[in-house]
Formats: C-alpha cells, structure tokens, sequence
C-alpha cells in the first residue's frame, strides 16, 4: 500500500480508489461505498448515481485522459488523483497546472502512480499537495529531502505565478 504524504507529513488514506477489474465496464461495476476515487469514465457512465450516493467524491485521471471532459464538474470532487503510470511520463504536471491555472480547482490534488521522492518538488510547484509514493520508498526521506533541493526557483509556476527577476527587484 502506497504511504501518503499530506501537507509535508505522513498522513492515513481515507479514500478507496475503484478499479475495474476484466471484464467490467463503466456501466456494470459495482460501486463501493465511502470515500471513493472513481475511474474518469465511470463518473461520466454513472455521474448522477454517484453524487446521489456519495457525500465525498473523488476524480482518477490517467495521463492519456482529458481535464475537459470533467471541467464542469470540479466543484463535486474533494480530490482528483492523478496517475503517472511511469516516472518518465510528465503529462500529469501538465494535468494538474491546467486543474490549478485554468480551471481554478481548489481542492485537493494528489499524484499517485510511479511518485518518487525526486518528483516531490516539481509537483509542489504545479499544484499537488498530496502524494501516495510508490511502494517501497522510503517516506520519512521523501518528506525530508524531496520538498527543497533548490533553493530558489527562477521560472514562474502554481506554487509561485512571479519569477525570480520580477521577486528580485521587488
């Protein structure tokens, strides 16, 4: 089970997340219930018995899904996880800076997938602020060491819209 860190600690999951198994559609899986992260997909299939049946929902996105398709829903998700099925895959920066630039989503935003501590920092700076680390790693060392290699930032991003010239001369 992935550790997850949550405002810069070690922090319980309280969220299931729902995975089809073979031969399951969006329209036939069963829907637990609780805190659940539910599949893109089966939120579009089953939206309205969804929010009919759940307080606290929760959005997956894979790398290859579109923020679009659930833009207009935002406000019913208290978190969208978003998967990096590989370490060297970066769509989900992409996915989380529009969730935070563009569509102003104010809830939580939480990488799951292949996360490693050397991620920790750039998914900071686009708007994550929780991780489920990839099993095995070390979480007392990601916290402590993944957070700050660099002390300064020159670019501007979600953590910090000015860059380092304008905070400069500010």
């Amino acid at each position: 089970m992935a550790q997850l860190i949550k405002q810069g600690a070690l922090a319980a999951d309280t969220w299931t997340t729902l995975t089809l198994a073979e031969g399951e559609t969006p329209d036939t899986v069963a829907l637990p219930a609780g805190d659940v992260i539910f599949p893109l997909a089966v939120w579009l299939a089953r939206k309205n018995e969804i929010v009919s049946c759940h307080k606290r929902i929760g959005l997956l996105l894979q790398a290859d899904d579109k923020v679009e398709d659930a833009a207009a829903d935002l406000d019913y998700f208290v978190v969208i996880a978003i998967n990096f099925p590989k370490f060297v895959d970066g769509r989900g920066y992409s996915t989380a800076a529009l969730l935070r630039q563009r569509y102003h989503y104010q809830g939580e935003l939480r990488a799951v997938g292949d996360v490693l501590h050397d991620q920790l920092f750039f998914m900071q700076r686009v708007g994550f602020d929780s991780y489920a680390l990839k099993d095995g790693k070390d979480a007392v060392y990601a916290i402590d060491q993944g957070f700050s290699p660099f002390s300064a930032t020159y670019q501007g991003s979600t953590d910090q819209p000015e860059p380092y010239f304008r905070r400069r001369t500010a």
